[in-house]
């Protein structure tokens, strides 16, 4: 049995640490809110729109659970999956989109995105969490450093320091998120600073959420919920209970972006794009102001750089790890499974033993821990953290240059056209979405490559539909 110290109470925090302590590990949540989900007996909507949360200001902003997240929950945490749906969480198959839905195909049954707010999912966590004698969790502590022992090498981290005073552990998991002052830490006690990755995006986000009217429980089949043009997009996520957000997207240097806070702006605004429109026309209920995020980033970051590991008995999951802006919404799956790996590799009822002719696992400490986990972040997750990047930057300079009629964006813009006329193709766009298949191995099928070849040539001259406003058009809404 060993002794854990989790540093953040988020979703890839909770996680990690319910996953060994299932393991038999005694596992410590240190987190900076002292607002746990459910205090004093508060609702979902009482901890969602009135619980200030400055260390995570993306918790009011939009999430879905995508494919391979709700795998990991399912396969690790079902009595968590369980919870989720009780609390109204909804879940949607890609290939709904058609009215009849085509033949199933192995690995369909993961194509389901689980519509619910971040908060349906912490609380979900929490509550598990509770339950288990090995785990602990400290609201209102939050870690301020680390014990690191520099006379190793290289220099061992051997718990945190709060508020309250230290913590020694055998393996300290940095869920800290991109604000965490852990590479600080590390450097501040002798260390190598940790190798970062960063990658702007250009992109500003403006949400606001709203409840259906009375007897209503779903809104539109259609349109699709996402649609943009070349300055400025829309896209509608449904949550859980009845709620939804309208999410407006525009270049951070766009001069019409400050307007968009002004709740009346916004929801003129919001109405000349199609999902906007068909959403907001079934007479739904604001309950909140326009919430904006901005200067987010794509950012890799490694505790290990050429010359090993900066640091051992410490490792990142979640954005710890990879924080990846939420344009394709993957950043919940990478977090389960990294959460899931740390869980496996110190489950002290595996043993060292790998099996026959294989090394013994290293343990927790050790700088091969350190290596291997990152070593496994690289091959796992860092194609997709490309992914999202290349994905950023097609948005990027569609928006500054205000044009997307042409080379790869056109063609991906086609795919996605044909996708929504052709089930084999929506099924290959869907496992990708769902990070069931590489955007390679998915769209470089040759029966993919085929089908939507045949639908770029019965469509010589498109050109992808900016579905929403004109500039003149935007620019008059946005006016002062």
């Amino acid at each position: 049995m060993a002794d854990f110290a989790v540093i953040g109470g988020g979703i890839a925090g909770l996680a990690a640490a319910l996953f060994a302590a299932r393991r038999g590990n005694r596992v410590t949540v240190f987190e900076r809110d002292a607002r746990a989900p459910g205090s004093s007996g508060s609702t979902l909507d009482e901890d969602f729109f009135g619980r200030r949360r400055p260390g995570v200001p993306q918790a009011a902003q939009p999430h879905l659970m995508l494919g391979a997240a709700r795998s990991v929950l399912r396969t690790e945490a079902p009595d968590v999956y369980a919870t989720i749906m009780r609390l109204g969480a909804r879940e949607r198959h890609e290939l709904d989109w058609f009215e009849e839905r085509p033949p199933a195909r192995p690995g369909d049954e993961d194509l389901v995105t689980v519509q619910a707010r971040r908060i349906v999912v912490e609380t979900a966590l929490t509550d598990a969490l509770r339950a288990e004698p090995r785990a602990a969790l400290r609201y209102g502590e939050p870690a301020t450093g680390l014990l690191v022992d520099p006379s190793s090498t290289p220099p061992r981290v051997r718990g945190v320091r709060t508020p309250l005073g230290a913590y020694e552990a055998e393996l300290v998991i940095d869920a800290g998120g991109r604000r965490c002052a852990s590479g600080e830490w590390l450097t501040g006690a002798g260390c190598r600073p940790p190798l970062v990755e960063r990658h702007r995006t250009g992109i500003a986000y403006f949400c606001r959420w709203y409840r259906l009217p009375d007897g209503r429980a779903d809104g539109p089949a259609r349109p699709w919920t996402v649609s943009g043009g070349t300055f400025a997009g829309c896209a509608v996520f449904p949550a859980d209970n009845g709620l939804f957000a309208v999410t407006l997207f525009v270049h951070t240097e766009d001069p019409t972006r400050g307007a968009l806070r002004d709740p009346a702006v916004f929801e003129a605004a919001a109405r000349t794009f199609p999902p906007g429109e068909a959403w907001l026309e079934l007479g739904a209920r604001p309950l909140s102001p326009v919430l904006a995020t901005a200067g987010l980033d794509n950012r890799w970051s490694s505790l290990v750089d050429e010359q090993g590991p900066v640091a051992t008995g410490m490792v990142g999951v979640g954005d710890a790890v990879t924080h990846t802006n939420p344009t394709i919404a993957q950043g919940m799956s990478l977090a389960l499974w990294t959460a899931r790996r740390v869980a496996r590799e110190t489950d002290p009822g595996a043993g060292r033993d790998r099996g026959h002719g294989c090394a013994p696992r290293p343990g927790p400490g050790s700088p091969d821990f350190v290596t291997e986990h990152y070593a496994w972040a690289q091959r796992t997750l860092k194609p997709w953290f490309d992914f999202q990047v290349m994905t950023d930057r097609a948005i990027g300079e569609r928006f500054a240059v205000r044009d997307f009629g042409a080379g790869p964006a056109r063609q991906l813009a086609a795919l996605f056209e044909c996708a929504q006329e052709d089930p084999e193709v929506m099924r290959a766009r869907a496992k990708v979405r769902h990070l069931a298949a590489s955007p390679s191995e998915a769209y470089g099928a040759p029966e993919v490559r085929a089908r939507v070849a045949a639908w770029l040539a019965a469509h010589p001259d498109y050109v992808p539909s900016t579905a929403g406003p004109d500039r003149r058009e935007w620019d008059k809404i946005t006016a002062p």
